[in-house]
Protein backbone atom coordinates (compact mmCIF):
# COMPACT_ATOMS: atom_id res chain seq x y z
CA UNK A 1 0.00 0.00 0.00
CA UNK A 2 1.62 3.48 -0.82
CA UNK A 3 0.79 6.71 0.12
CA UNK A 4 -2.25 7.67 -2.47
CA UNK A 5 -3.85 4.09 -1.08
CA UNK A 6 -5.35 6.36 2.09
CA UNK A 7 -9.04 6.44 2.61
CA UNK A 8 -10.60 9.76 4.11
CA UNK A 9 -8.95 12.66 5.94
CA UNK A 10 -9.18 14.10 8.19
CA UNK A 11 -5.97 21.40 25.10
CA UNK A 12 -6.47 17.70 26.23
CA UNK A 13 -9.40 17.05 29.57
CA UNK A 14 -8.22 14.45 31.92
CA UNK A 15 -9.43 10.99 31.04
CA UNK A 16 -12.30 10.61 33.91
CA UNK A 17 -11.77 7.78 36.41
CA UNK A 18 -14.67 5.28 36.59
CA UNK A 19 -15.52 3.08 39.52
CA UNK A 20 -18.79 1.31 38.22
CA UNK A 21 -18.86 -2.92 38.18
CA UNK A 22 -17.23 -4.55 34.77
CA UNK A 23 -20.50 -5.02 32.65
CA UNK A 24 -21.99 -8.06 32.46
CA UNK A 25 -23.10 -9.51 28.86
CA UNK A 26 -25.63 -7.86 26.92
CA UNK A 27 -29.05 -9.36 26.36
CA UNK A 28 -29.40 -8.70 22.89
CA UNK A 29 -26.83 -8.00 20.30
CA UNK A 30 -24.73 -5.22 20.84
CA UNK A 31 -27.39 -4.25 23.59
CA UNK A 32 -25.71 -2.36 26.57
CA UNK A 33 -22.32 -3.10 25.73
CA UNK A 34 -18.99 -0.80 25.94
CA UNK A 35 -17.07 1.37 23.80
CA UNK A 36 -13.72 0.56 23.20
CA UNK A 37 -11.36 3.51 22.05
CA UNK A 38 -8.20 1.21 21.15
CA UNK A 39 -4.87 3.12 20.05
CA UNK A 40 -1.37 1.33 19.14
CA UNK A 41 1.73 3.06 18.27
CA UNK A 42 4.53 1.66 16.49
CA UNK A 43 8.26 1.42 17.92
CA UNK A 44 6.99 2.37 21.41
CA UNK A 45 9.50 1.28 23.79
CA UNK A 46 8.42 1.05 27.90
CA UNK A 47 10.28 3.70 28.58
CA UNK A 48 8.68 6.34 27.08
CA UNK A 49 6.15 7.89 29.02
CA UNK A 50 6.68 10.34 32.24
CA UNK A 51 4.49 9.27 34.29
CA UNK A 52 5.26 5.47 34.51
CA UNK A 53 9.37 5.89 33.91
CA UNK A 54 10.75 8.48 31.84
CA UNK A 55 11.07 12.18 33.27
CA UNK A 56 12.50 13.07 30.37
CA UNK A 57 9.45 12.78 28.01
CA UNK A 58 6.67 15.17 27.97
CA UNK A 59 3.60 12.77 27.51
CA UNK A 60 1.07 14.94 29.72
CA UNK A 61 -2.02 12.96 27.93
CA UNK A 62 -0.46 9.66 28.85
CA UNK A 63 -0.04 10.44 31.99
CA UNK A 64 -3.40 10.91 32.72
CA UNK A 65 -4.57 8.16 31.49
CA UNK A 66 -1.95 6.14 33.64
CA UNK A 67 -3.72 7.72 36.45
CA UNK A 68 -6.92 7.23 35.37
CA UNK A 69 -6.31 3.31 34.57
CA UNK A 70 -4.33 0.42 35.56
CA UNK A 71 -0.92 0.13 33.99
CA UNK A 72 0.62 -3.14 33.37
CA UNK A 73 4.62 -2.75 33.74
CA UNK A 74 5.41 -6.02 32.58
CA UNK A 75 4.23 -6.15 28.49
CA UNK A 76 5.52 -7.60 26.10
CA UNK A 77 5.32 -9.21 22.17
CA UNK A 78 5.76 -13.20 21.33
CA UNK A 79 8.27 -12.67 18.78
CA UNK A 80 8.58 -12.47 14.87
CA UNK A 81 9.22 -14.47 12.16
CA UNK A 82 10.36 -11.20 10.18
CA UNK A 83 12.56 -8.62 10.28
CA UNK A 84 9.57 -6.16 10.14
CA UNK A 85 7.93 -7.17 13.73
CA UNK A 86 5.39 -4.90 13.20
CA UNK A 87 3.55 -7.44 11.30
CA UNK A 88 3.87 -10.18 13.57
CA UNK A 89 3.01 -8.34 16.64
CA UNK A 90 0.23 -6.99 14.76
CA UNK A 91 -0.76 -10.38 13.36
CA UNK A 92 -0.94 -12.19 16.90
CA UNK A 93 -2.83 -9.03 18.08
CA UNK A 94 -5.48 -9.26 15.49
CA UNK A 95 -6.24 -13.20 14.85
CA UNK A 96 -5.19 -14.07 18.76
CA UNK A 97 -2.95 -16.68 17.48
CA UNK A 98 0.35 -17.80 19.22
CA UNK A 99 3.38 -16.57 17.46
CA UNK A 100 3.68 -19.72 15.10
CA UNK A 101 0.27 -20.51 14.28
CA UNK A 102 0.21 -16.81 13.60
CA UNK A 103 3.02 -16.78 11.40
CA UNK A 104 1.68 -19.48 8.94
CA UNK A 105 -2.08 -17.01 9.32
CA UNK A 106 -0.17 -14.36 7.85
CA UNK A 107 2.18 -16.10 5.26
CA UNK A 108 -0.49 -17.51 3.09
CA UNK A 109 -3.18 -16.26 1.26
CA UNK A 110 -5.75 -14.19 3.53
CA UNK A 111 -8.67 -15.11 1.06
CA UNK A 112 -8.89 -18.61 2.51
CA UNK A 113 -8.09 -17.74 5.57
CA UNK A 114 -11.40 -19.10 8.12
CA UNK A 115 -9.78 -17.84 11.37
CA UNK A 116 -11.91 -14.56 12.46
CA UNK A 117 -10.41 -11.60 13.90
CA UNK A 118 -10.47 -9.52 16.72
CA UNK A 119 -12.58 -6.49 14.84
CA UNK A 120 -14.34 -8.94 13.09
CA UNK A 121 -15.75 -11.19 15.85
CA UNK A 122 -17.12 -7.64 18.00
CA UNK A 123 -18.71 -6.68 14.66
CA UNK A 124 -20.87 -9.85 14.48
CA UNK A 125 -21.51 -9.21 18.26
CA UNK A 126 -23.30 -5.66 17.53
CA UNK A 127 -19.95 -3.56 17.32
CA UNK A 128 -19.63 -0.61 14.70
CA UNK A 129 -16.01 -1.09 13.63
CA UNK A 130 -13.70 1.47 12.78
CA UNK A 131 -9.46 2.01 11.83
CA UNK A 132 -8.03 4.65 10.92
CA UNK A 133 -4.08 4.70 10.82
CA UNK A 134 -1.14 1.74 10.23
CA UNK A 135 -2.74 -1.09 9.70
CA UNK A 136 -0.19 -3.36 7.66
CA UNK A 137 -1.75 -6.22 7.54
CA UNK A 138 -3.93 -8.24 4.54
CA UNK A 139 -6.50 -6.34 2.76
CA UNK A 140 -9.40 -9.41 3.44
CA UNK A 141 -8.60 -9.38 7.42
CA UNK A 142 -9.17 -5.05 6.59
CA UNK A 143 -12.71 -5.34 4.76
CA UNK A 144 -14.06 -8.16 7.39
CA UNK A 145 -13.12 -6.37 10.68
CA UNK A 146 -14.33 -2.73 9.81
CA UNK A 147 -17.18 -1.58 8.67
CA UNK A 148 -16.04 1.83 8.61
CA UNK A 149 -12.04 3.39 7.40
CA UNK A 150 -10.66 6.49 6.92
CA UNK A 151 -7.07 7.26 6.32
CA UNK A 152 -5.64 3.79 6.75
CA UNK A 153 -2.42 4.32 6.11
CA UNK A 154 0.60 2.08 4.71
CA UNK A 155 2.90 0.39 7.39
CA UNK A 156 5.88 2.47 6.70
CA UNK A 157 6.31 6.44 5.99
CA UNK A 158 9.14 6.25 3.90
CA UNK A 159 11.56 9.93 3.31
CA UNK A 160 14.36 11.24 1.51
CA UNK A 161 17.47 8.47 1.36
CA UNK A 162 18.98 11.15 3.60
CA UNK A 163 17.17 10.02 6.49
CA UNK A 164 20.18 7.82 7.16
CA UNK A 165 23.55 7.16 8.15
CA UNK A 166 22.57 10.34 10.42
CA UNK A 167 23.82 12.73 11.76
CA UNK A 168 27.16 12.99 9.52
CA UNK A 169 28.85 15.92 8.12
CA UNK A 170 27.30 16.93 5.26
CA UNK A 171 23.56 15.74 5.63
CA UNK A 172 20.77 18.52 5.88
CA UNK A 173 17.70 15.99 6.69
CA UNK A 174 15.71 18.13 8.66
CA UNK A 175 12.61 15.88 10.67
CA UNK A 176 10.71 19.32 10.55
CA UNK A 177 11.12 19.95 7.02
CA UNK A 178 7.61 19.48 5.44
CA UNK A 179 8.93 18.62 2.10
CA UNK A 180 10.91 15.44 3.30
CA UNK A 181 7.84 13.17 2.80
CA UNK A 182 7.51 10.23 5.38
CA UNK A 183 4.89 11.31 8.23
CA UNK A 184 4.74 14.59 6.52
CA UNK A 185 1.89 14.21 3.47
CA UNK A 186 -0.50 16.19 1.86
CA UNK A 187 -3.95 16.01 2.96
CA UNK A 188 -5.58 16.47 -0.80
CA UNK A 189 -4.14 13.19 -1.81
CA UNK A 190 -5.91 11.28 0.96
CA UNK A 191 -9.33 13.73 -0.27
CA UNK A 192 -9.26 13.47 -3.80
CA UNK A 193 -9.15 17.66 -3.60
CA UNK A 194 -5.96 18.10 -6.37
CA UNK A 195 -6.02 21.50 -5.12
CA UNK A 196 -5.54 21.10 -1.45
CA UNK A 197 -1.96 21.28 -0.98
CA UNK A 198 -1.80 21.12 3.12
CA UNK A 199 0.55 19.51 4.67
CA UNK A 200 -0.05 17.53 7.95
CA UNK A 201 1.92 14.92 10.02
CA UNK A 202 0.44 11.31 9.80
CA UNK A 203 -0.36 11.64 13.44
CA UNK A 204 -2.41 14.93 12.79
CA UNK A 205 -4.33 12.85 10.19
CA UNK A 206 -4.96 9.99 11.70
CA UNK A 207 -6.40 12.05 14.88
CA UNK A 208 -8.64 13.99 12.58
CA UNK A 209 -10.00 11.07 11.28
CA UNK A 210 -11.00 9.57 14.69
CA UNK A 211 -12.31 13.06 15.84
CA UNK A 212 -14.49 13.14 12.96
CA UNK A 213 -15.77 9.59 13.61
CA UNK A 214 -16.49 10.47 17.41
CA UNK A 215 -18.93 12.95 16.55
CA UNK A 216 -20.70 10.39 14.33
CA UNK A 217 -21.03 7.53 17.00
CA UNK A 218 -22.08 10.03 19.34
CA UNK A 219 -25.63 9.77 17.48
CA UNK A 220 -25.66 6.10 17.49
CA UNK A 221 -27.15 3.24 19.57
CA UNK A 222 -24.33 0.73 18.79
CA UNK A 223 -21.20 0.18 20.88
CA UNK A 224 -18.47 1.15 19.01
CA UNK A 225 -14.81 -0.30 18.36
CA UNK A 226 -12.43 2.45 17.47
CA UNK A 227 -8.84 1.31 16.00
CA UNK A 228 -6.48 3.92 15.90
CA UNK A 229 -2.57 2.77 14.77
CA UNK A 230 -0.53 5.66 14.87
CA UNK A 231 3.07 5.05 12.64
CA UNK A 232 4.57 7.14 15.21
CA UNK A 233 6.88 7.34 16.74
CA UNK A 234 8.47 4.61 14.31
CA UNK A 235 10.89 6.38 11.71
CA UNK A 236 11.68 8.84 10.05
CA UNK A 237 10.80 10.34 13.16
CA UNK A 238 9.50 13.76 12.47
CA UNK A 239 7.93 16.41 14.00
CA UNK A 240 7.03 20.11 14.44
CA UNK A 241 9.64 22.04 15.58
CA UNK A 242 8.00 23.00 18.90
CA UNK A 243 8.16 19.53 19.68
CA UNK A 244 12.12 19.19 18.95
CA UNK A 245 12.61 22.44 20.55
CA UNK A 246 11.84 20.47 24.19
CA UNK A 247 14.52 18.39 23.53
CA UNK A 248 17.74 19.73 22.90
CA UNK A 249 20.09 17.21 21.87
CA UNK A 250 23.09 18.20 24.26
CA UNK A 251 20.39 17.52 26.88
CA UNK A 252 19.02 14.04 26.62
CA UNK A 253 20.57 11.23 28.40
CA UNK A 254 22.75 8.60 27.18
CA UNK A 255 21.01 4.81 27.87
CA UNK A 256 23.24 3.25 31.01
CA UNK A 257 23.58 0.24 28.27
CA UNK A 258 24.82 2.47 25.71
CA UNK A 259 27.51 0.67 23.51
CA UNK A 260 29.61 2.44 20.25
CA UNK A 261 28.14 -1.02 18.81
CA UNK A 262 27.21 -4.10 19.60
CA UNK A 263 29.82 -6.75 20.86
CA UNK A 264 28.95 -9.30 18.61
CA UNK A 265 26.82 -9.84 14.96
CA UNK A 266 23.59 -10.72 16.42
CA UNK A 267 21.97 -12.04 13.40
CA UNK A 268 20.26 -8.57 12.29
CA UNK A 269 23.32 -5.97 12.77
CA UNK A 270 23.14 -4.26 9.29
CA UNK A 271 19.10 -4.14 8.35
CA UNK A 272 17.32 -0.94 7.83
CA UNK A 273 16.82 -0.08 11.00
CA UNK A 274 20.33 0.00 12.17
CA UNK A 275 21.46 1.95 8.55
CA UNK A 276 19.98 5.15 10.46
CA UNK A 277 22.98 5.91 12.18
CA UNK A 278 26.64 5.31 11.69
CA UNK A 279 28.74 2.70 13.29
CA UNK A 280 30.19 2.71 15.65
CA UNK A 281 27.51 5.13 17.16
CA UNK A 282 29.31 8.31 18.98
CA UNK A 283 26.63 9.26 22.03
CA UNK A 284 25.86 12.64 20.12
CA UNK A 285 24.68 10.10 17.63
CA UNK A 286 22.48 8.32 20.04
CA UNK A 287 21.22 12.13 21.23
CA UNK A 288 19.82 12.85 18.36
CA UNK A 289 18.28 10.27 17.54
CA UNK A 290 16.62 9.83 20.95
CA UNK A 291 15.69 13.80 20.90
CA UNK A 292 13.82 12.92 17.70
CA UNK A 293 11.85 9.56 18.96
CA UNK A 294 10.61 11.75 22.43
CA UNK A 295 9.70 14.84 19.81
CA UNK A 296 7.33 12.99 17.77
CA UNK A 297 5.92 11.00 20.89
CA UNK A 298 5.13 13.79 22.81
CA UNK A 299 3.26 15.17 19.52
CA UNK A 300 1.66 12.23 19.01
CA UNK A 301 0.73 12.26 22.78
CA UNK A 302 -1.01 15.84 21.74
CA UNK A 303 -2.97 14.29 19.27
CA UNK A 304 -3.93 11.31 21.65
CA UNK A 305 -4.95 14.23 24.07
CA UNK A 306 -7.45 16.24 21.19
CA UNK A 307 -8.92 12.29 21.13
CA UNK A 308 -9.67 12.38 24.34
CA UNK A 309 -11.74 15.90 24.10
CA UNK A 310 -13.81 14.85 21.33
CA UNK A 311 -14.43 11.27 23.22
CA UNK A 312 -15.46 13.55 26.17
CA UNK A 313 -17.41 15.43 24.23
CA UNK A 314 -19.44 12.38 22.31
CA UNK A 315 -20.93 11.63 25.27
CA UNK A 316 -19.38 8.24 25.19
CA UNK A 317 -16.41 8.49 27.49
CA UNK A 318 -18.10 7.29 31.01
CA UNK A 319 -18.95 3.85 29.18
CA UNK A 320 -15.68 3.10 26.77
CA UNK A 321 -12.80 1.48 27.34
CA UNK A 322 -9.36 3.26 26.59
CA UNK A 323 -6.73 1.15 25.63
CA UNK A 324 -2.86 2.23 24.72
CA UNK A 325 -0.68 -0.08 23.54
CA UNK A 326 2.39 -0.41 21.07
CA UNK A 327 3.39 -3.55 18.83
CA UNK A 328 7.27 -3.48 20.18
CA UNK A 329 9.96 -1.57 21.51
CA UNK A 330 13.15 -0.03 19.90
CA UNK A 331 16.54 0.12 20.67
CA UNK A 332 17.25 3.93 20.16
CA UNK A 333 21.13 3.62 20.85
CA UNK A 334 21.11 0.99 23.54
CA UNK A 335 23.45 -1.61 23.49
CA UNK A 336 25.26 0.32 19.95
CA UNK A 337 21.64 -1.01 18.42
CA UNK A 338 18.66 1.17 17.01
CA UNK A 339 16.33 -1.20 16.07
CA UNK A 340 13.87 -4.03 17.57
CA UNK A 341 15.61 -7.16 15.82
CA UNK A 342 16.46 -8.13 19.34
CA UNK A 343 15.48 -10.08 22.12
CA UNK A 344 16.64 -7.22 24.52
CA UNK A 345 14.21 -5.48 27.18
CA UNK A 346 13.51 -2.54 25.27
CA UNK A 347 12.49 -4.15 21.96
CA UNK A 348 10.40 -7.03 23.42
CA UNK A 349 7.90 -4.75 26.28
CA UNK A 350 6.01 -2.24 25.33
CA UNK A 351 3.93 0.04 27.30
CA UNK A 352 0.30 -1.70 27.85
CA UNK A 353 -2.47 0.83 29.95
CA UNK A 354 -6.46 0.16 30.35
CA UNK A 355 -8.57 2.93 31.47
CA UNK A 356 -12.74 2.39 31.71
CA UNK A 357 -15.67 1.12 33.89
CA UNK A 358 -14.52 -0.60 36.68
CA UNK A 359 -10.63 -0.01 36.33
CA UNK A 360 -9.08 0.93 39.18
CA UNK A 361 -7.35 4.28 38.48
CA UNK A 362 -3.37 4.35 38.99
CA UNK A 363 -3.12 0.76 39.49
CA UNK A 364 0.00 -1.07 38.50
CA UNK A 365 0.07 -4.97 37.52
CA UNK A 366 3.82 -6.35 37.43
CA UNK A 367 3.16 -9.37 36.15
CA UNK A 368 4.05 -10.48 32.68
CA UNK A 369 2.01 -10.36 30.06
CA UNK A 370 1.73 -10.71 25.80
CA UNK A 371 0.08 -7.55 24.50
CA UNK A 372 -2.01 -10.10 21.93
CA UNK A 373 -4.57 -10.51 25.10
CA UNK A 374 -6.36 -7.54 23.99
CA UNK A 375 -8.47 -9.89 21.41
CA UNK A 376 -9.31 -12.13 24.51
CA UNK A 377 -9.67 -8.72 27.32
CA UNK A 378 -12.13 -7.01 24.82
CA UNK A 379 -14.51 -9.57 24.63
CA UNK A 380 -14.54 -10.65 28.36
CA UNK A 381 -15.33 -7.13 29.13
CA UNK A 382 -18.01 -6.77 26.68
CA UNK A 383 -19.87 -10.04 27.44
CA UNK A 384 -19.11 -11.78 23.78
CA UNK A 385 -17.81 -15.46 23.79
CA UNK A 386 -13.62 -15.59 22.98
CA UNK A 387 -13.35 -17.92 19.87
CA UNK A 388 -11.62 -21.08 20.50
CA UNK A 389 -8.71 -20.29 18.18
CA UNK A 390 -7.55 -17.40 20.27
CA UNK A 391 -4.40 -18.20 22.56
CA UNK A 392 -3.79 -15.58 24.63
CA UNK A 393 -6.03 -15.12 27.58
CA UNK A 394 -8.37 -12.27 28.39
CA UNK A 395 -6.70 -9.70 31.65
CA UNK A 396 -9.84 -9.36 32.55
CA UNK A 397 -9.04 -11.24 36.22
CA UNK A 398 -5.99 -9.10 36.72
CA UNK A 399 -8.05 -6.39 36.19
CA UNK A 400 -10.39 -7.38 39.04
CA UNK A 401 -7.87 -8.55 41.54
CA UNK A 402 -6.27 -6.87 44.59
CA UNK A 403 -3.25 -8.90 44.19
CA UNK A 404 -3.28 -10.39 40.87
CA UNK A 405 -1.76 -13.69 39.86
CA UNK A 406 0.39 -14.52 36.73
CA UNK A 407 -0.79 -15.76 33.74
CA UNK A 408 2.74 -16.29 31.93
CA UNK A 409 5.32 -17.94 34.16
CA UNK A 410 7.63 -17.46 31.56
CA UNK A 411 8.06 -14.96 28.47
CA UNK A 412 8.95 -16.97 24.97
CA UNK A 413 10.39 -14.25 22.41
CA UNK A 414 12.12 -15.34 18.25
CA UNK A 415 13.16 -13.60 15.61
CA UNK A 416 12.74 -15.82 12.23
CA UNK A 417 15.84 -18.49 12.62
CA UNK A 418 18.04 -16.48 13.98
CA UNK A 419 17.38 -15.43 18.08
CA UNK A 420 15.24 -17.49 20.79
CA UNK A 421 14.40 -16.02 24.28
CA UNK A 422 13.48 -16.97 27.29
CA UNK A 423 12.72 -14.44 30.18
CA UNK A 424 11.27 -15.44 34.05
CA UNK A 425 10.60 -12.81 36.44
CA UNK A 426 13.95 -12.25 37.24
CA UNK A 427 15.75 -13.98 34.52
CA UNK A 428 16.84 -13.68 30.90
CA UNK A 429 18.84 -16.05 28.60
CA UNK A 430 19.14 -15.34 25.33
CA UNK A 431 19.89 -17.87 22.09
CA UNK A 432 21.66 -17.05 18.85
CA UNK A 433 21.46 -19.65 16.72
CA UNK A 434 23.89 -19.12 13.68
CA UNK A 435 26.75 -18.80 16.08
CA UNK A 436 25.61 -20.92 18.71
CA UNK A 437 25.85 -18.46 21.62
CA UNK A 438 24.07 -17.60 24.75
CA UNK A 439 23.83 -14.97 26.70
CA UNK A 440 22.30 -14.60 31.01
CA UNK A 441 20.75 -11.62 32.73
CA UNK A 442 19.78 -11.53 36.02
CA UNK A 443 17.04 -8.70 35.47
CA UNK A 444 16.58 -8.16 39.07
CA UNK A 445 19.90 -6.84 39.57
CA UNK A 446 20.84 -5.63 36.27
CA UNK A 447 17.33 -3.82 34.31
CA UNK A 448 19.18 -2.32 31.67
CA UNK A 449 21.17 -6.15 30.77
CA UNK A 450 24.51 -5.04 30.72
CA UNK A 451 26.47 -7.99 32.61
CA UNK A 452 25.91 -11.32 30.31
CA UNK A 453 26.45 -14.14 33.18
CA UNK A 454 26.81 -16.77 30.69
CA UNK A 455 29.98 -17.61 32.22
CA UNK A 456 29.72 -16.97 35.53
CA UNK A 457 29.39 -20.29 37.83
CA UNK A 458 26.98 -18.82 39.68
CA UNK A 459 24.51 -18.81 37.61
CA UNK A 460 25.90 -22.10 35.66
CA UNK A 461 22.43 -23.98 36.90
CA UNK A 462 20.15 -20.93 36.44
CA UNK A 463 21.48 -21.51 32.85
CA UNK A 464 20.38 -25.09 32.64
CA UNK A 465 16.96 -24.41 34.30
CA UNK A 466 16.18 -21.61 31.78
CA UNK A 467 17.56 -23.64 28.73
CA UNK A 468 15.27 -26.81 29.73
CA UNK A 469 12.21 -23.83 29.66
CA UNK A 470 13.06 -22.73 26.84
CA UNK A 471 12.98 -25.99 25.20
CA UNK A 472 9.80 -26.61 27.34
CA UNK A 473 7.55 -23.29 25.72
CA UNK A 474 9.13 -24.43 22.17
CA UNK A 475 7.77 -27.35 22.25
CA UNK A 476 4.26 -26.29 23.78
CA UNK A 477 4.16 -23.27 20.82
CA UNK A 478 5.32 -25.57 17.92
CA UNK A 479 8.71 -24.04 17.27
CA UNK A 480 10.62 -25.83 14.02
CA UNK A 481 14.47 -24.91 15.63
CA UNK A 482 16.20 -27.96 17.71
CA UNK A 483 18.97 -25.27 19.54
CA UNK A 484 20.32 -28.16 19.68
CA UNK A 485 21.50 -29.01 16.51
CA UNK A 486 21.04 -25.63 14.82
CA UNK A 487 22.55 -27.21 11.30
CA UNK A 488 19.19 -28.55 10.39
CA UNK A 489 17.73 -25.17 10.75
CA UNK A 490 16.52 -24.04 7.99
CA UNK A 491 18.33 -20.52 6.42
CA UNK A 492 15.25 -18.70 6.45
CA UNK A 493 11.86 -19.73 7.96
CA UNK A 494 9.06 -19.20 5.51
CA UNK A 495 6.17 -20.42 7.27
Amino acid sequence: MNRRDFIGLSSSAAVLAATRALPAAASKKGEGRPNFLFMIADDLMFRTIRAINNPEVHTPNLDKLVQSGTHFTHCFHQGSWTGAVCIASRTMLNTGLTCFEASKVEMRDQSNNSVPSWGQTLREAGYDTFITGKWHLDAVTLSRAFSEQSAVGPGYLASTKDMYDRPAPGNTWDPANKSLLGHWQKRGIWKNERDNNDIEHSSEIYADAAIEHLGKVAKRDAPFFMYVGFNAPHDPRQAPQEYLDLYPADKIAIPPNYLPEHPFDQGEHKTRDELLAPFPRTQHDVQVHRREYYAIISHMDAQIGRIFDALKKSGKADNTYIILTADHGLSVGEHGLMGKQNQYERSMRMPLILSGPGIKAGKQVDEMVYQHSMYATTCDLAGVPIPAHVGFPSLVPMLKAENPQPVNDAMFGWLNVLQRSIRTKQHKLIFYAPIKRYQVFDLEKDPWETHDLVDDPVYAQIKVELIAKLKAKQKELGDFMDIENTQKVPEKFDG
